[in-house]
């Protein structure tokens, strides 16, 4: 029985990735022949998730005022849907926190804060879950859709500013839980790694951060034309 969905996309409209260019901008045939343009927002290099001539969705906004109102949310890679939609994993990530879905975090917390501020680097946390008789947990996000299947990577590009969030997170009091949450937003892999061909430094960084006690959780999601659901935990790989 599969699991229930955490996500349920509204109406999509299929098509075919024709171009992606300008970073946000991607031009689509819809199934009816219509050329329109959609907005990207991953603005990445979309590594092995961005073939010219694939299968694609989208959705569509109620928003007259809005310039391009199609919005490209997901992408067919040999038989498996991949979301590339950066907007939502946190969405869906806050979801499933809600609905305390996620075992290995699941009874201890009754509080969800976003984007609180911490650190000497000044950043903002994805998620800060407290409870008033349980460990402080910080909770960092980060959107996986490179893969060598059935193996989940990231990151597909050198990210200082993932670098920067591995160090806060070490660097965070020892009373405290620090998580870095891998969405792996494809269904098709079911092995994690740090994707040390791409920013070796985050790798490093990566085991460090482990060695100092930052709990990794890889995610594993289905994606489909109905919604997201959960897979549970993929298995690391250093």
């Amino acid at each position: 029985m599969a699991s229930p969905l955490i996500y349920e996309y509204p109406p999509l409209v299929a098509g075919i990735l024709r171009k992606r260019y300008k970073r946000f901008l991607a031009d689509i045939e819809l199934d009816s022949g219509e050329l329109v343009t959609a907005h990207c927002a991953n603005t990445g290099p979309m590594l092995g998730v961005c073939e010219i001539g694939s299968r694609v969705y989208l959705s569509r906004s109620g928003n007259p005022k809005r310039k391009l109102p199609f919005s490209w949310e997901m992408i067919q890679v040999n038989g498996t849907w991949v979301g590339v939609n950066t907007a939502l994993p946190n969405r869906v990530s806050k979801l499933a926190l809600e609905q305390q879905a996620l075992p290995e975090l699941a009874g201890r917390y009754t509080k969800i804060r976003s984007e609180v501020v911490y650190g000497s680097e000044k950043s903002r946390i994805d998620f800060l879950l407290t409870s008033p008789d349980q460990t402080n947990i910080y909770v960092e996000v980060k959107n996986t859709t490179l893969a060598e299947t059935p193996l989940a990577l990231f990151p597909d590009t050198v990210t200082t500013r993932g670098q920067k969030h591995l160090r806060e997170l070490m660097n965070l009091p020892a009373d405290t839980r620090k998580v870095m949450l891998y969405f792996i937003n494809r269904g098709d892999c079911d092995r994690f790694a740090p994707g040390d061909t791409w920013d070796p430094e985050y790798g490093a960084l990566l085991r460090q951060a482990i060695a100092a006690g930052v709990e990794v959780l890889p995610y594993r999601f289905a994606v489909s034309p109905e919604g997201i659901r959960l897979l549970g935990l993929a298995s690391l790989e250093l």
